[in-house]
């Protein structure tokens, strides 16, 4: 019983997604349409940026990143206004869930190398990374997986596309920037020391994976290829990297799948879901994306509307609020949740303040707006 009660504790979302999952597989048993649910392709990109990221991170580069960082930034603020802006800009286009991927990690590196920093102000900071993950991410097409498929579903303009996310992107950043200041102008002091010799065949590899990974992710070429690039460069040059992967992440995403999968096919649920969407776009997948995130929400509202923007601007806003609200702040937390000082429940209040006051503020913006 104890070591059941310490897995629910160290594994919070993969254990209240895999009971959702169990309690909808009651109203939908187990059938072939199962395999229809999971999203391979998200699936095989996460696994191989996972290994990359791991990789990249053996061979000493972070760490060699990490102190170019601290010396140029100066101040703890100034640093995560750097990692802040990062993951804004990279994940227009590269995906919110890569840029985190990749820069998270980073963050948690760098600042074990700061003297003297106060664990509230990493977590601050990672907190930020992710909402401008999910900011930046709305200002592109192929900024998050629910962009694409309904730029592509409505046949949207690239106009209408801006005209309809730049706002809250915008007034989200400007909110970011003021956030910053509760970050101290504290100097980021480090040990120094001579950075251990990076290797360059390695590093090679891994960025090798790395770019595939991205190739994959603009559809480039097919997710296959990355998953076979990821593996067996992985187990070439170190096959216990392997084992770095976030399996239960992993594991985390196919619960959510089946559930999302499962709900659609309740039809009383599909009904009520018709019956209350008219008109109220916005609202309902913003609140509907709260409960299973908004990429789902996305694909399951899409059937009931013909208002590709409304939906769009809520399914965004949507990603702030809770910690599934997007997959992609679910990425950060499982990333920080790894590590041995970490405060997952000082990380979710902290989390929460700042995502529900922006999903406040740019719901209620955007409700104003469509009027």
């Amino acid at each position: 019983m104890k070591q059941i009660l310490q897995f629910v504790k160290a594994q919070p979302v993969l254990v209240i997604s895999g009971l959702a999952a169990l309690v909808t597989a009651f109203f939908i048993p187990p059938d072939r349409e199962y395999l229809g649910y999971c999203n391979t392709t998200v699936l095989i990109e996460l696994f191989a940026l996972m290994a990359a990221v791991a990789g990249l991170r053996s061979v000493g580069l972070f760490e060699l990143i990490s102190q170019k960082l601290l010396k140029g930034a100066g101040t703890v603020r100034r640093l995560g206004m750097i990692f802040m802006l990062l993951c804004f800009f990279s994940s227009m286009l590269v995906t919110n869930d890569v840029a985190l991927l990749t820069f998270v990690p980073l963050t948690i590196l760098v600042f074990h190398e700061i003297e003297g920093v106060d664990e509230k102000h990493r977590i601050f900071v990672i907190i930020l990374e992710t909402a401008a993950a999910n900011l930046g991410s709305m200002l592109t097409p192929i900024g998050n997986p629910q962009n694409l498929y309904l730029f592509d579903k409505y046949q949207l303009s690239a106009l209408d596309f801006l005209k309809t996310m730049s706002l809250p992107g915008i007034t989200g950043l400007i909110c970011l920037f003021l956030l910053l200041l509760f970050l101290p102008k504290q100097p980021c002091k480090a040990e120094e020391r001579k950075p251990e010799p990076v290797s360059k065949a390695q590093t090679a590899v891994f960025s090798a994976i790395f770019a595939v990974c991205l190739l994959a992710v603009f559809r480039v070429i097919p997710d296959w290829v990355c998953l076979i690039a990821a593996v067996v460069g992985t187990v070439f040059v170190n096959w216990r990297l392997l084992g770095k992967v976030d399996y239960a992440l992993l594991a985390t995403f196919v619960f959510f799948f089946i559930f999302v999968g499962n709900i659609g096919r309740i039809e009383a649920v599909r009904s009520f879901t018709s019956s209350i969407l008219t008109g109220r776009e916005v609202l309902v997948s913003a609140i509907l994306s709260q409960g299973i995130s908004n990429v789902p929400a996305a694909v399951m509202l899409a059937d009931f509307t013909d208002k590709g923007t409304s939906l769009l601007l809520g399914a965004d806003i949507g990603g702030f609020g809770t910690i599934i609200a997007s997959l992609a702040s679910l990425i950060s937390f499982q990333i920080y949740r790894q590590e041995e000082d970490a405060r997952p429940m000082r990380y979710l209040l902290r989390f929460s303040a700042v995502n529900f006051g922006l999903l406040a503020i740019l719901l209620t913006l955007a409700l104003i707006f469509q009027k």
